[in-house]
């Protein structure tokens, strides 16, 4: 297997019911159809896109590799970076066990990748810092090489930052030519269109079957470059995805009640003392105690707002049992779960809901972060010289993508959560 080359495409919150419309798109029939697939895959929890693509790049759940949601927590103001550099990884990835192998690499817009040592092709998913920055000098400050820049600056002046579908055509149109010059054995690339149009118009609607249809041509263009480099027989061609989403009905700022019970002090809408803090990741939160004195007592306080039954929550969970039961640790102290249609906001001054925004992922017309059996499933599609044709799995988790990707570049992620999925592979 160590002869094959490797091309990700993560199509984010793509799942499994959008495949009935994907099945029979041009693209899809051509380079996809009659391989091997998952049916479903279950992601890790919080499901964010960070924290799951963190995931399926170590095999490793986020108690291990350390990205527990999409930015950098600290109270509020809410605007923090996010995870966009690798220093936030906290696990070996399969960029650095196929670089130990001898192999060549490349990822565009794979989250969390930022100044990676060992991707030599590099476009991180990163964006200019505010006034004076600029799109170029972010992706130079962020690992982008002067032959990447070349490839860049290509689409760089037709590219809207945070804007679908821009983003993703320039997205695709750089991984396409990296594969087409530089031939990677691994390259993953992340488009986020489809996760978008969920997020401004719900679940399933036109908009959200456009995206697969544009993701349909994605696939196409990367394909076709991967024949232009004379690779395409070599090449193993994946599709997947790191989460779904629900449709919400409303979001609510807990830290409002946090601020009621006396957790949170707030004068003139700022805050002024802070006991406990909760941070939202859409459909679920974390709560951090500041006051270790006071952790009975948030703890008491957010059962009850639980069992009042009208806030939106239907768990509470310490972080020993979160680590325990979902592979789910880090530096808070409690998890808190949706009831299914409730996202969760951070002000910390009423009203007690906020407005659906287009702006934050996390007050979208749908969302996630949920538990990860819930909703509508992420998937697997892969054709290719090392995946038996019509293979098919029920189920597995993403944790076992990476191992699968390792075992195909010749190389063994060692003390994976994970396992190969030997199913769907040659011997």
């Amino acid at each position: 297997m160590t002869k094959s080359k490797l091309i990700v495409l993560s199509a984010d919150a793509l799942v499994a019911d959008d495949m009935q419309l994907f099945k029979t798109l041009p693209n899809f029939k051509k380079y996809l159809s009659g391989g091997a697939c998952v049916k479903t895959v279950k992601t890790c929890y919080p499901t964010i896109t960070y924290p799951a693509h963190a995931t399926i790049a170590t095999g490793v759940y986020p108690d291990k590799h350390g990205v527990t949601g999409n930015d950098i927590f600290y109270p509020e103001p809410v605007g923090r970076p996010w995870c966009w550099f690798h220093e936030s990884v906290k696990a070996k990835d399969v960029f650095s066990y196929a670089k130990e192998a001898g192999k060549t690499t490349a990822a565009v817009f794979w989250p969390s990748t930022g100044c990676h040592p060992d991707i030599d092709y590099l476009i991180d998913e990163y964006w200019s810092q505010g006034e004076g920055d600029d799109r170029r000098s972010a992706f130079i400050r962020s690992g982008s090489s002067p032959e990447v820049m070349k490839i860049a600056e290509r689409y760089i002046d037709g590219f809207t930052e945070r804007h679908h579908p821009s983003a993703d055509i320039f997205v695709i149109n750089c991984a396409a030519d990296i594969i087409r010059e530089y031939s990677p054995d691994i390259i993953m690339i992340h488009p986020a269109n489809i996760d978008g149009y969920r997020h401004h118009n719900g679940l399933f609607n036109k908009a959200v079957d456009d995206g697969i249809r544009e993701t349909d041509e994605w696939l196409g263009k990367l394909c076709r470059a991967a024949e232009d480099a004379g690779q395409l027989e070599n090449t193993n061609v994946v599709l997947l995805s790191d989460h779904g989403q629900l449709e919400i009905k409303r979001s609510i700022k807990l830290n409002v009640l946090l601020s009621d019970a006396g957790f949170i002090k707030v004068e003139d809408g700022r805050i002024t003392e802070l006991k406990a803090y909760i941070r939202s990741g859409g459909m679920m939160a974390y709560c951090y105690v500041y006051d270790k004195s006071a952790y009975n007592g948030v703890y008491a306080y957010l059962d009850h707002l639980k069992d009042e039954g009208v806030y939106g929550i239907s768990e509470v969970i310490p972080e020993k049992e979160a680590r325990e039961k979902y592979h789910l640790g880090g530096e808070f102290d409690f998890v808190i779960e949706t009831d299914g249609y409730t996202s969760f906001a951070e002000g910390v001054t009423r009203p007690l809901t906020a407005q659906f925004s287009s702006e934050d992922y996390r007050l979208g017309r749908a969302t996630h972060g949920y538990m990860p059996d819930k909703g509508p499933q992420p998937v697997f599609y892969a054709k290719g010289p090392d995946f038996k044709p019509g293979a098919v799995l029920e189920r597995c988790d993403t944790v076992d993508e990476a191992p699968t990707f390792a075992r195909i570049l010749g190389t063994e992620i060692k003390d994976a959560d994970g396992r190969i999925l030997t199913e769907l592979l040659y011997d």
